[in-house]
């Protein structure tokens, strides 16, 4: 069943994203939006019953085609996150040709694209099969994005084509993305009385050559497939564990956050950071909070040029983290791409252009409605 017509398509998009704004769903309280999904999407002609795991969904859209050949056609997915990063926002609002609410950039309009195609496209009008994934919990750490499982339980998933997150990146194509490495780093001391710091050791001080050599670190360039990518190390949170205002502290933890290129692995990049912390103090101690791998560009995949004639507006390296890399390690190819304002993401009153929505949306139907040959 499809229902929307294409010259409703722009207000639909607009109340749809709308109505998808309307939902609160910071991360970890996504199941009100889930729900309101799945009932959305009942009314949708789908080749198999939607399957579930936890407050995430895997859409079977579009099944059975085949190409010129007679062989299957491409398989693509479409994913987006349900959830969003808790921040102050006003109530959902259309204001002139912007959206405002919670999540409406990051990645609200990339969901309300998602079923905004579904809602308006016939199984007739689109030669791939497809299938839509909504998520939860991707604000969070990597272990505790519902991606992971669904992935890990979803046998169909893993045997796919091309991935396509919905991230927010203007209608451009970022391609790719760093991994990331969250560590903290505790440098041990010895209390005393601030009045005779003589008689303790001050972790604080401690730190003081990492924190050098931090500062002047400077970003490692590399380009694959004409993307520039860069790796930096940078401290994020620091904490002395709340001593009191006159204790010398006797423990000084600093959060480094660690961004690689996708050349480089995780294991070799925590190797990386044990020698980085050793070479200024052996007896300072390293754990590991946060492990997330990095992806490559897949820029010479054909689905990924065919999209690209379809009018992105511009092709870019992706320098943050994001699920591509969980399709990638699967050794599936996976891209970002959304109508989402990339500068809006995780702001106080975040809002996203409107125009940017339809642009992405029609840029998208092209895509799905091209045929394979």
């Amino acid at each position: 069943m499809s229902w929307v017509a294409a010259s409703d398509i722009v207000p639909h998009l607009d109340q749809t994203l709308l109505w998808l704004c309307s939902v609160d769903s910071p991360i970890g309280e996504e199941r009100v939006l889930c729900d309101a999904v799945v009932e959305r999407l009942q009314k949708v002609t789908l080749a198999a019953p939607i399957r579930r795991y936890g407050d995430s969904v895997v859409v079977p859209w579009l099944r059975g085609k085949l190409d010129a050949d007679g062989k299957p056609a491409p398989h693509i997915v479409l994913a987006g996150h349900l959830d969003t990063v808790r921040t102050e926002n006003g109530p959902a609002r259309i204001e002139g040709d912007r959206c405002f609410g919670s999540g409406s950039s990051d990645m609200k309009s990339g969901l309300a694209v998602m079923l905004a195609l579904a809602e308006s496209l016939s199984p007739s009008d689109v030669p791939f099969n497809v299938t839509l994934v909504f998520y939860a919990r991707e604000e969070g750490p990597f272990h505790e994005n519902e991606l992971g499982p669904v992935l890990e339980q979803d046998a169909e998933l893993r045997n796919v084509n091309l991935a396509v997150c919905m991230e927010p990146s203007d209608n451009k194509l970022h391609l790719g993305c760093v991994g990331s490495i969250h560590a903290h780093v505790t440098f041990i001391g010895k209390t005393s009385h601030s009045a005779r710091p003589w008689q303790g050791v001050n972790a604080v001080y401690k730190a003081a050559p990492l924190l050098l050599r931090l500062e002047q670190l400077k970003p490692i360039e590399v380009t694959l497939g004409g993307m520039t990518y860069r790796t930096v190390t940078a401290v994020t949170q620091a904490n002395d564990g709340g001593r009191g205002r006159n204790v010398v502290p006797d423990r000084f933890v600093l959060n480094l956050n660690h961004r690689f290129s996708p050349d480089r692995t995780l294991e070799g990049e925590q190797q990386y950071l044990r020698e980085l912390v050793s070479a200024v103090d052996p007896t300072a101690e390293i754990e590991f909070t946060d492990l997330s791998p990095s992806a490559p560009p897949f820029r010479d995949h054909p689905l990924v040029q065919q999209l690209v004639v379809c009018g992105v507006r511009a092709i870019e390296p992706k320098q943050a983290w994001t699920d591509v890399a969980r399709f990638a390690a699967l050794g599936v190819a996976a891209i970002n791409f959304g109508p989402g304002e990339n500068a809006q993401a995780h702001q106080k009153n975040e809002s996203t252009s409107l125009p940017l929505v339809h642009e992405g949306y029609a840029i998208m139907r092209r895509w799905l409605t091209t045929d394979v040959g």
